[in-house]
């Protein structure tokens, strides 16, 4: 039996809760997470954890996802002893291995979320060859190594610096880049280490180099799996920047609810922090606005506060209206991000270059979308997509 065992603690310091905050619309754990369920090798996904809201945040991912490999995922507790800063990896393992049956582990460190199904399968190709004890990750980079020693006299390590090579003629050398570990049970607890005997190394892709540690480390790595996801989404097509951001109204700017004064009048809850959004988007010369079912003042009247640039009312077909404006204005919709939590926006968030959604979402409709956000509608959603976008250079 294959098992992956993802060890994830909520006490980081560097970056508080980094295993459930967003990225790219997603808690950071989902993309690990996912890559072993997806895996054909490994038969059960472990997730170890010292912390209530990410044992939450896994069972919900099971529970929502709809491909049957996450009912692979199985959540359990580690002791205060293996969580702690100062405590190892192998701590964490040792743990779990005397506690759980298996033959064969893979550790998967959840800070590297550009790791894919397709590499683990190729880690346990090369566990499988008869003279692989073990095999871990690694990337090949072409960098020239030096050591310095006490006297600060420098010395060459992987290349004559009297003969220069080119970068295309550099065989470079192998780096860990941390993202996975293949052994078996009987070795672990043997060596009690991650890797022993005779080990294979995985080459994965250049860019997978990069560990979570730092928030500088955070936005490189969304920006890697923001442009990996587009070019699933769109293969073949160079990314465009946004020119266009668009939403529907209830569920998005408002908290989706419908509330009546005794007077009869309809009330609606939106949030000053969207305002602010649709002010940096428009001092960019984004163009903005709202395309909604309803046909209601009220809205008419947030929309003429907010200052947006386009406003749709009572539109039973979304996409044709997009496709309309994305005419006026002379652009392509692979340039409009848009905004939306139910079926009636469904066909819009399929055809758009960037598509966003609530945690109130229709759940088909959340499984379609490029993001999902952390806010609710109606405190602050808008906002957060228009700031993600703004942090990835979208716009």
């Amino acid at each position: 039996m294959n098992v992956a065992f993802i060890p994830v603690r909520g006490g980081s310091k560097s970056i508080p809760l980094k295993n459930i905050k967003n990225m790219c619309g997603k808690p950071l754990v989902y993309w690990t997470v996912a890559a072993a369920c997806r895996c054909s090798s490994i038969d059960k996904v472990y997730v170890a954890t010292d912390s209530e809201q990410i044992k939450e945040t896994v069972h919900r991912i099971k529970d929502t996802e709809k491909e049957d490999v996450f009912q692979k995922i199985e959540v359990i507790g580690r002791s205060a002893e293996t969580a702690t800063d100062t405590a190892s990896t192998e701590a964490a393992m040792l743990e779990f291995a005397e506690r759980y049956e298996f033959e064969h582990i893979v550790l998967i460190q959840a800070t590297s979320p550009l790791l894919s199904e397709e590499d683990l399968d190729r880690g346990f190709a090369l566990y499988q060859k008869g003279d692989t004890d073990s095999v871990l990750s690694v990337v090949r980079q072409k960098r020239f190594h030096w050591s310095v020693d006490e006297d600060g006299n420098a010395k060459a390590l992987n290349y004559d610096c009297y003969h220069r090579p080119r970068r295309q003629d550099f065989a470079g050398c192998f780096v860990e880049n941390g993202a996975f570990y293949i052994t078996s049970k009987e070795r672990l607890l043997d060596t009690k280490n991650r890797i022993s005997g005779q080990i294979k190394a995985c080459e994965m892709e250049e860019d997978t180099f990069f560990e979570i540690d730092e928030p500088g480390d955070w936005v490189v790595i969304e920006n890697l799996l923001d442009r990996r996801l587009r070019a699933k989404k769109h293969p073949g097509t160079e990314r465009k920047p946004i020119k266009m951001f668009l939403t529907d109204c209830d569920g998005c700017l408002t908290d989706g609810g419908m509330y009546y004064s005794e007077q009869g009048d309809e009330l609606k809850k939106f949030s000053t922090l969207d305002g602010m959004g649709f002010r940096l988007l428009r001092e960019k010369g984004i163009i903005c606005g709202i395309v909604t079912g309803e046909n209601t003042k009220l809205v008419q009247r947030r929309a003429e506060k907010l200052k947006l640039d386009v406003l749709r009312l009572g539109v039973m077909d979304k996409l044709a209206v997009v496709k309309a404006l994305c005419e006026e204005y002379g652009i392509s919709l692979e340039e409009v991000a848009y905004m939306g939590d139910d079926i009636n926006d469904s066909e819009v968030l399929k055809s758009v270059g960037f598509s966003a959604s609530v945690p109130g979402a229709v759940l088909s409709v959340a499984e379609q979308v490029d993001y999902v956000t952390r806010r609710q509608g109606g405190n602050g959603a808008v906002r957060e997509v228009i700031d993600y976008l703004l942090a990835q250079g979208s716009i």
